[in-house]
């Protein structure tokens, strides 16, 4: 049967979208800055958030942050030495693979290594990410939670129970083990409890300055975590009240019969 003239798809969005013009654009940009600036930097990002690296492009004002597709930015830089747009910009662009973005700057090495070297963001981890440590929580009292959470922290699969109004954990719960693959319940009890298991982080991978040298970096020493931590529960501040209230009443009592004494 043949196709109705009449049958046309309508889009009703007023965005246009990206096509061979923003690309040019882009190029464009990332060549200027290339005889702009002395340096350019490779680097990755671990455990991406753009909350982080908007921060961090606020930060290094002075710089310029390229983080889009490999393809544009070695297109860009030039693939092979016969595309290459300056002396040994195609060796860049080779390690141009992943999450990996370009840092145009003046800034010297020391600077960049130094600051990134440093750079570890806690944040809470996703599913699908490694446990960096294992957490266990401990038996008692969950002051922090309001009653009416008790159904869904259950749903999550901690063993809990309403005690007078008051959240309880029947007994300690391991969350995670090191090492093992979160899923999605792990992942919110974790942020639940204010448990940061990822980190964000950008590693420096290598430079090129504007004499045509380029420089590849090595694995850059690693951020060590603890294996093991223990989420202890808050006291019951009612309760905590009434056991200074007593500490109080005895010390007085004491105090009297050392006057009697006297």
């Amino acid at each position: 049967m043949p196709k109705s003239k009449r049958d046309k798809k309508v889009s009703l969005t007023q965005t246009r979208k990206k096509g061979l013009e923003l690309k040019q654009t882009l190029i464009e940009k990332i060549r200027e800055s290339a005889d702009q600036y002395a340096r350019i930097y490779t680097f990755s990002v671990h455990n991406m958030r753009n909350v982080q690296l908007k921060d961090i492009r606020q930060e290094w004002s002075h710089s310029r942050f390229f983080f889009g597709k490999n393809k544009v930015m070695q297109l860009a830089l030039g693939r092979t030495a016969d595309e290459e747009y300056r002396e040994n910009l195609h060796k860049l662009t080779q390690s141009l693979q992943g999450q990996t973005g370009l840092l145009f700057t003046n800034s010297t090495e020391k600077e960049v290594l130094d600051y990134f070297d440093e750079l570890y963001i806690p944040d809470y981890a996703r599913s699908g990410a490694t446990a960096t440590q294992t957490v266990v929580l401990e038996q008692g009292p969950l002051p922090d939670f309001d009653f009416s959470m008790e159904p869904q922290l259950r749903q999550l699969g901690l063993p809990t129970q309403n005690k007078n109004g008051k959240i309880h954990l029947l007994w300690d719960h391991t969350v995670c083990e090191k090492d093992q693959v979160l899923n999605p319940e792990q992942c919110r009890i974790l942020k639940l409890f204010g448990h940061k298991m990822s980190e964000f982080h950008i590693t420096i991978e290598g430079m090129w300055n504007n004499s045509g040298k380029w420089k590849k970096f090595d694995a850059r020493p690693e951020h060590i975590v603890p294996g093991k931590v223990k989420v202890k529960p808050k006291k019951d501040k009612s309760k905590k009240d009434t056991e200074e209230k007593e500490t109080v009443e005895n010390e007085e009592e004491d105090s009297d019969e050392e006057i009697e004494d006297s």
